[in-house]
């Protein structure tokens, strides 16, 4: 049978498969217009396999550091394709929606020592990509979706909190690591003109999870500084995070100096989604950008 003939799926259904909340999925629907493509008025909503494509897409792009409105607009332009990977149940920590819950009233209250005890806990006990993935993205969504709603200079504030803890902690976690298994360093860095970190913060702490060293250069990296760090230290992979697509630039890839051996060149962030990334391997979100890099390494 083929995949866009399997019977349509509820609104409880797909949040399932995507792990994300079901209110979510409504705002998405009511906020972006990203829902039901046959929603009758009066009737229960069903999601048809071609509507799962473009909300997994979505999911991917927010996971990659996209605010909800970029992700929805990319989503709704893009044909769907057979879907061949979802967010399934299994994959979801099982405490991360209390964990969400928890963390939201602690930031809304403003209360760092609470919501720096509940990150410290996750991430200890499901890894900093886990938590990423199933607590961070979806708090950092619901805290968006609040703030472009009522635009409220209490909301900026929470989220501008939650972010620089956020920062500290994933920085942390680098930290701690001891004996890397690389003798070189991986680069990290926000390509041109980018302000956004917190993805690259999120990054270099699952990777020291996994006992690999990175180089941290952080915002608005120019080429000629990455090219400097290339020639100098030899890195066994690089990855270069991009946003905003005024960001990302071929150049970055194509004009890196030649060194051996050759490192494994990987690009993030939706930035690249335009951009010519022959050379490059794309990773569609952190768990991907783990995966090459670590094999970058030889785990």
């Amino acid at each position: 049978m083929s995949t866009w003939s399997e019977p349509p799926l509820t609104v409880a259904a797909v949040a399932r498969r995507l792990g994300i909340a079901p209110a979510t999925l409504r705002t998405w629907d009511r906020r972006y217009g990203i829902g039901p493509t046959d929603h009758d008025s009066g009737q229960h909503r069903r999601y048809s396999q071609s509507d799962l494509a473009k909300l997994t897409l979505m999911r991917r792009l927010i996971i990659s550091g996209a605010t909800a409105a970029e992700a929805a607009a990319r989503a709704k332009r893009e044909k769907p394709k057979k879907i061949t990977t979802v967010y399934k149940p299994e994959n979801k920590p099982a405490k991360s929606e209390q964990t969400i819950q928890s963390l939201l009233k602690a930031a809304r209250s403003m209360d760092r020592p609470v919501i720096e005890s509940i990150l410290q806990k996750e991430i200890t006990r499901s890894g900093s990509a886990n938590t990423w993935n199933h607590v961070v993205v979806p708090l950092l969504t619901i805290l968006g979706d609040e703030w472009a709603q009522s635009n409220l200079a209490s909301q900026i504030a929470t989220e501008h909190l939650l972010t620089e803890i956020l920062k500290r902690i994933f920085g942390q976690q680098q930290t701690l690591l001891r004996q890397p298994i690389n003798p070189r360093p991986v680069l990290l860095a926000s390509v041109g003109e980018e302000l956004h970190t917190l993805a690259l913060r999120a990054l270099g702490a699952a990777l020291a999870e996994h006992k690999i060293e990175t180089h941290f250069l952080g915002a608005r990296t120019p080429f000629a500084a990455i090219a400097e760090v290339v020639r100098k230290s030899a890195p066994p992979a690089i990855f270069l995070w991009a946003q905003l697509p005024e960001n990302a630039d071929e150049r970055f890839i194509t004009d890196l100096p030649s060194v051996r051996p050759a490192p494994r060149l990987v690009v993030g962030g939706p930035g690249w989604s335009n951009c010519r990334t022959d050379g490059a391997v794309v990773a569609h979100d952190l768990s991907d950008a783990v995966s090459e890099i670590a094999q970058a390494v030889g785990l």
